[in-house]
């Protein structure tokens, strides 16, 4: 026994010796393979596109309408949002709770929302089920009642869940940056709108939203899994084909860049009840479209795209002032925000500002470790393969690319053209789009303020109880004198 106790000591040493104290390098990268997208357009100018995936007998689809929150009207936040979410609480021939039957009954998910540049109904079902599910599709996009009564039950639970989040420092950083970044643009608000402007919407806005942007030429139909494209174009047809065209030109959507833009700010909404203060970092970022994709989201993946990114070894695992880091680009039609977001301790909020600051600095200034660089190049191209694996992700894939005018091939480049982007891109990258930020904190200022103004000098402080969200300066006309 004794002998055996021994031995096993003397192993345990032994692999304790062995053992790799740093990760192994990535494996290289594999190609994304997708089945190669067929397409039809109908007669009434609806584009239908069908990948085809035999593995799983599953089919999803989405009939995504290129309108989002980018066309509220500027008194309306959440406008594009309300409308879509009540395109499955009723239609002509279906009330709310026979639509949520009906699809239960199929064993399929139906799901409507809207993004900032397109509205969106999905479908999930079993393959041998697609036909019956996408009637419930065509249904509510095509014939919603926008019954009074579900206009009001749904707009009471969306100003609840707004008011509930504005109780939240991130989320009420969230709402200010965008003012900060996008004051008096279409892009100046947040999806969900604000308890004002959800009172305002009527009916009557609501039903011309969907008459102005829910029109077969304003629509494509992807759908991948297990079906033939022949099978998809028939069923295409047969519900959406008689879907007639507008009348009168397609509203367009101008979003334009302001001739000037601010300065950075820093703003502090004074929370004193805050058990902790939320941090965010930003600034205008890029169009989906622009040349420098690539050096961007590998940036951002070393930033703070990911658990092992820099700004979550610096702010959680080197100094525990947070559960977590992160940073994003939100890439829209026209450039969306860029922001780098945590929360901590009130008294720790502008030492994590600072932080912030400096990784972006950093990254901008200093060369980056090959040894760096390969670890966060295969966080993307493994997140990119493993979307590829589910029908859900495919049809995502499809649209977002469909949405930005981009080629379906962009799929078969995205692995070799992040392969390509070098340390050096993404410094230059990090020196022309990453400099010059915004900073918004939301917590209790008494135990942040003196260190921040330190740090960045001019501070705008803003009490919680004198925040105007509608007002463009952030505060009602009488607080802003």
């Amino acid at each position: 026994m004794r002998a055996r106790i021994v031995a096993a000591v003397l192993l345990t040493a032994a692999v304790g010796q062995g053992q790799q104290t740093t990760p192994p390098a990535p494996a290289e990268p594999r190609q994304a393979t997708l089945p190669a997208a067929v397409e039809k357009t109908l007669d009434n100018g609806l584009r239908v596109i069908v990948v085809t995936k035999h593995d799983v007998p599953l089919v999803s689809a989405r009939l995504m309408v290129k309108a989002g929150s980018e066309a509220d009207q500027p008194s309306l936040g959440g406008l594009a949002s309300l409308t879509a979410s009540l395109l499955t609480q009723g239609t002509a021939t279906r009330s709310a709770e026979q639509i949520a039957r009906g699809v239960e009954a199929l064993g399929a998910t139906l799901d409507a929302g809207a993004g900032w540049d397109a509205s969106n109904v999905s479908v999930t079902v079993l393959s041998n089920r697609f036909a019956e599910a996408m009637t419930f599709v065509a249904d509510v996009v095509r014939n919603p009642s926008f019954k009074p009564e579900e206009i009001e039950r749904l707009r009471g639970q969306s100003i609840d869940a707004v008011r509930v989040s504005l109780q939240e420092p991130l989320s009420v950083a969230q709402h200010v940056a965008a003012r900060i970044v996008f004051p008096g643009e279409p892009y100046g608000h947040t999806v969900a709108g604000t308890p004002e402007s959800l009172e305002r919407i009527q009916r009557e806005q609501i039903a011309a939203f969907h008459e102005r942007y829910y029109r077969p030429e304003n629509a494509v139909l992807v759908v991948a899994g297990d079906v033939k494209p022949a099978a998809a174009f028939a069923t295409a047809g047969k519900l959406f084909g008689s879907w007639r065209r507008r009348s009168g030109a397609l509203a367009i959507i101008q979003l334009k860049k302001p001739a000037e833009e601010a300065g950075p700010r820093v703003v502090v909404i004074d929370m004193p009840d805050a058990g902790q203060a939320a941090v965010l970092v930003t600034r205008r970022g890029l169009r989906r479209v622009d040349p420098l994709y690539y050096p961007a989201i590998v940036a951002n993946s070393v930033l703070g795209g990911s658990y092992s990114a820099r700004l979550n070894q610096e702010i959680r695992i080197k100094r525990g002032l947070s559960y977590g880091a992160n940073s994003s680009f939100d890439l829209r039609r026209e450039p969306g925000p860029f922001t780098a977001a945590t929360q901590t301790k009130n008294e720790s909020a502008a030492e994590v500002a600072g932080i912030i600051v400096d990784e972006l600095h950093r990254l901008a200034t200093v060369e980056l470790p090959r040894t760096e660089l390969g670890p966060r190049k295969a966080v993307l191209t493994g997140n990119f393969g493993r979307s590829l694996e589910t029908t859900e992700g495919i049809v995502g894939r499809i649209a977002a690319l469909v949405l930005y005018g981009l080629p379906l091939k962009e799929i078969e480049a995205f692995v070799p053209a992040v392969q390509n982007v070098t340390g050096d891109a993404v410094k230059k990258f990090a020196a022309s789009h990453l400099a010059a930020t915004s900073i918004v904190i939301v917590g209790n200022a008494s135990e942040f303020l003196e260190p921040l103004r330190k740090r960045f000098g001019e501070v705008e402080v803003i009490p919680i109880e004198e925040l105007d969200l509608e007002a463009p300066a952030l505060r009602t006309l009488k607080d802003a004198a």
